[in-house]
């Protein structure tokens, strides 16, 4: 997919990461000790209010010293700040059998795509030497991951099983060499000729090393930048990162609580300027050493408060939580979780987790993103699960494990997404959660059963009855304060902390685990007051509403219903207590089965 324009970007911040490689910085007084440090982001904005770049502050060093950059597998994770579109920028093919060549896009766009692809890195897919395939070259050859640490511009398609330039697919276009090379176009297959990577490289004057130059030139900051920012003082380079510090804070504060950022109206008169201006007005108002630095008092561009530096600072955020995670699993196999959903526009999209033990022993499950999809079915699901993976350069036949609904999308032996994920990763079993499971069971005996579906029906009708207005409901909460005031006084209840608490009526969900049960509760601890509000709505009028609520009461008042309520109160008791049990995350399968058991054994009549 083409990136918009994105403009001016933040890319030399990337830069300045790369440039400062085994450099320490200068040190500097009063510079904050965070994280976001490790951050800089440099924004500006310009006298119109739109903020444009600079660089972060770094070490003057002499000229024409630098050496080439080669990537580091920390550059693979490097974050691209460029955002001056709403697109994200990582939604871009991986795979450099799949991608789109860099001519293809606007020539507006196409600097802001050999961003993206720097920020994410070369392609080296996590596997071990056997996990490639292999295929007849000279006899049974496959590709050697240990090439990349030789070859520093080498990466590797999965879906082609071929080899290609990272360098030449960025610049290559962009120089005056012409013609074909299968380092570019189609790939490189033949394993048995390693020396043809040596060729590819060539004289000093050849294709890939003019690519390899321009590479090294395009994330290099320039030397007149880099001057500019050497010669500001120490006291604003320590404003700058004081300022981005608590600009993240904010930040940080509003992610956690899931708070939106901004607000209608943030203009100068505005009374409610969004989450995010307000917070950091807050901390002014409240905080010296903050009110020093931030907003009034910080250069007007550079006061980290626009929409497109939030974002930044969000995908910053979001960088660094899915980088930590990719650390924390590192080579180790893994089990993924998925399942559909529609967001507020009504449109698809895939949730994919990944479960695995730590390096502390610990089964852990960690949010690894979200992916839009056209339909769901399995082949789709496949391929953006495949794509969420290589984005993160996970193979997929490290893949152990897999849990998913009961849809037959999902679970199908046959097309199902199950199925093709085991012709990828044969290890890979299916899982379908045992509550899930258990609740499917429920709901379908229940449905099989005259007397109750009899008396689920009655209970629908009786929900609907009492739940339609808020008139009803607020004579629903009279009629049970008085039955409690009177039990009080009776001595049938006691009184108590945590006791006595207000209860509604919620409908139940056929996949809402325990939803039957607590209905079921909820009406047996109301019944009193449910059958004095029937019985008032009923003697109201003579409508349509009045008769139901009339004939309602007949079957409420009735020895079916009650004997019906009590049972399924005692079923989905034994029944609750094993759903519960089944969603502990430390519950071992031997206790699992024991509990079941146990379960079998109460509800025998």
């Amino acid at each position: 997919m083409k990136s918009k324009n994105t403009g001016t970007t933040d890319l030399r911040a990337f830069m300045a990461r790369v440039a400062e490689k085994g450099k320490q910085p200068e040190p500097t007084s009063a510079t904050p000790s965070s994280n976001e440090s490790q951050m800089q982001l440099v924004i500006f904005e310009g006298q119109s209010g739109s903020e444009t770049h600079t660089i972060p502050p770094e070490p003057e060093r002499a000229p024409h010293t630098e050496a080439p950059i080669a990537e580091d597998d920390d550059e693979s994770m490097a974050l691209d700040e460029s955002d001056s579109s709403d697109e994200d920028i990582y939604n871009i093919e991986l795979d450099p059998g799949l991608r789109t060549p860099i001519s293809s896009y606007d020539v507006n766009d196409q600097d802001s795509v050999r961003r993206a692809y720097i920020a994410l890195g070369r392609c080296k897919p996590k596997m071990q030497k056997k996990d490639f395939p292999q295929h007849d070259c000279g006899g049974k050859r496959r590709f050697q991951p240990v090439w990349f640490d030789e070859y520093k511009w080498l990466e590797y398609s999965l879906d082609k099983d071929a080899a290609y330039c990272f360098f030449c697919y960025l610049f290559k276009d962009s120089t005056k060499f012409a013609g074909g090379d299968s380092f570019v176009n189609g790939g490189f297959r033949n394993w048995n000729m390693k020396a043809r990577f040596r060729k590819h490289v060539g004289e000093v004057n050849s294709a890939h090393c003019e690519a390899e130059e321009k590479y090294n030139l395009f994330i290099k900051p320039k030397a007149s930048i880099r001057e500019a920012i050497a010669s500001q003082t120490t006291q604003y380079k320590a404003e700058y990162l004081a300022r981005l510090k608590w600009s993240l804070e904010c930040i940080k504060f509003i992610l956690h609580q899931g708070l939106a950022f901004r607000g209608h109206d943030e203009g100068k008169d505005s009374k409610n300027k969004g989450n995010f201006r307000e917070l950091l007005q807050w901390l002014e108002g409240n905080f010296e050493e903050i009110n020093k630095v931030v907003l009034g008092n910080a250069q007007q561009n550079c006061q980290m408060i626009d929409h497109k530096i939030q974002k930044q600072l969000i995908g910053s955020c979001a960088h660094e939580t899915t980088k930590f995670v990719i650390e924390e699993l590192g080579d180790e196999c893994f089990a993924i979780l998925a399942d559909e959903s529609s967001d507020a526009y009504q449109q698809e999209q895939l949730a994919l987790c990944l479960r695995f033990v730590n390096k502390i022993g610990e089964p852990v499950e960690r949010f690894l993103g979200l992916a839009q999809v056209a339909d769901t079915t399995s082949l789709t699901l496949k391929e953006a699960i495949q794509t969420l993976l290589m984005k993160y350069q996970l193979p997929i036949s490290k893949v152990r494990g897999q849990g998913y609904d009961g849809a037959s999308n999902m679970k199908g032996h046959v097309n199902g997404l199950k199925k093709l994920i085991m012709e990828d990763s044969p290890s890979a079993y299916y899982v379908h959660c045992f509550a899930h499971q258990l609740q499917l069971t429920l709901v379908a005996v229940a449905k099989e059963n005259i007397d109750c579906k009899w008396f689920f029906g009655h209970l629908a009708y009786l929900l609907n009855v009492l739940g339609m207005s808020c008139k009803k409901i607020r004579m629903l909460r009279v009629a049970q304060a008085e039955y409690m005031i009177e039990a009080l006084k009776l001595g049938e209840i006691e009184a108590g902390q945590g006791l006595n608490q207000e209860m509604g009526l919620a409908w139940p969900g056929d996949a809402r685990w325990g939803s039957h049960y607590e209905t079921v509760m909820h009406v047996m601890s109301l019944y009193p007051s449910i059958r004095k509000v029937l019985f008032r709505l009923g003697r109201e009028s003579n409508s349509v509403k009045a008769l139901g609520a009339q004939t309602m009461l007949e079957v409420f008042k009735s020895f079916e219903f009650v004997f019906m309520l009590h049972l399924m109160n005692e079923i989905f008791g034994y029944t609750s207590d094993l759903s519960n049990a089944l969603q502990k995350r430390d519950q071992d399968i031997v206790n699992a089965v024991d509990l079941l058991e146990f379960t079998r054994y109460n509800c025998k009549f």
